[in-house]
């Protein structure tokens, strides 16, 4: 990361741990009033009366889920929200509250600490969460964030990874693959930064798919949608590790197969174009690539009048009975098994 020599920097050993935290959140208002009790006290307290609350936690590590060389601190405050608030929304529910705890090297100043903090504050405003606690200590490893967000849903609306059923359609919110091709854009620039610190980079042609890679956004609004068009799915998980990987959990935790066809599958424009440059198969890309953060999930058949015309959803296959297994139907009309080819943790 380029460091701005004249820039202010505060030692972060001035605060200590409860200053830090008290000028990193002194910003944070109450969206949700079922938050009694926020930052400040041991714990939160939540009232939720007779709703199920859903709860998820991600850890972002430094070197392995982002790189400080091309990522603005702001936007990573900001990615870390999304990619929780996703896994709440894939539940079909409400996003409430989060906590954020965050470890930070000695070469982070306060002033690192604020850009996240500003991104993550940016995130609960627009996705009207509360941020309640969480913890700060060092690291010897650099910068790890972690995220735990509630949310609420009522127990006749909560969706699960089970219960999609042959016949059901398989349906995908927004493109895929995009996330994945900026990534190969911030990479490419990195080196050619490497070899030469003065040039600077052209990113205008690739602005939307640099834009999905580095500040993605969580689908609250599909949440909405369905809930406009009193669609219900059948089952439903979002999209962080890749299409193929998402489809093969939803599957087996249903105990069905499918059908997914290539040519139905959503690509961007400039998703085509740039694979076309880095000469990758742009189906590969959106079977593997990950971090689209869509929502993919099934609905019954009787809902297909209710979608099909929704310009924000794409119906790209139907489910099947598990002894017929997984398949990618290519647009030459031929099947090929689907394998969970994308993110792997602990993969050298």
């Amino acid at each position: 990361m380029i460091e701005d020599k004249n820039q202010a920097r505060t030692d972060l050993s001035n605060l200590g741990e409860f200053a830090l935290i008290e000028h990193l959140t002194k910003h944070f208002k109450i969206n949700q009033k079922s938050t009694v009790r926020g930052i400040g006290d041991d714990a939160a307290v939540l009232d939720f009366n007779d709703k199920n609350v859903v709860v998820t936690a991600d850890l972002l590590v430094e070197g392995v889920h982002f790189d400080l060389s091309y990522m603005p601190l702001k936007h990573l405050g900001y990615k870390a929200v999304m990619v929780n608030l996703s896994d709440v929304y894939a539940m079909n529910a409400e996003a409430t509250q989060i906590t954020v705890s965050i470890a930070v090297s000695n070469r982070f100043p306060l002033e690192a600490l604020e850009e996240i903090y500003e991104g993550i504050e940016t995130a609960s405003k627009l996705y009207n969460v509360d941020v309640i606690g969480g913890d700060t200590t060092s690291s010897t490893k650099g910068l790890l964030i972690s995220i735990t967000a509630l949310g609420v849903v009522s127990k006749d609306d909560v969706v699960y990874r089970k219960g999609a059923k042959p016949n059901d359609l398989l349906v995908v919110s927004g493109d895929l693959g995009a996330a994945y091709m900026g990534l190969q854009i911030l990479e490419r620039e990195k080196e050619v930064y490497k070899v030469n610190p003065k040039s600077q980079p052209d990113l205008e042609p690739y602005t939307y798919i640099v834009e999905r890679q580095l500040k993605p956004e969580a689908r609250q609004d599909i949440i909405k949608l369905l809930k406009d068009l009193k669609v219900k799915p059948t089952a439903m998980i979002d999209i962080s590790d890749g299409l193929s990987s998402e489809i093969i959990h939803l599957c087996k935790h249903s105990n069905v197969g499918c059908d997914l066809y290539e040519n139905k599958i959503p690509l961007d424009p400039q998703v085509i174009s740039t694979c076309e440059e880095f000469n990758l198969d742009s189906t590969t890309v959106a079977l593997n690539g990950g971090e689209d953060y869509e929502l993919l999930f099934t609905v019954s058949q009787e809902d297909f009048p209710k979608i099909k015309a929704n310009p924000n959803l794409s119906i790209i296959g139907y489910i099947t009975d598990a002894s017929a297994g997984m398949h990618l139907v290519t647009r030459a009309e031929t099947k090929i098994e689907l394998k969970a080819q994308g993110w792997k943790n602990f993969n050298a």
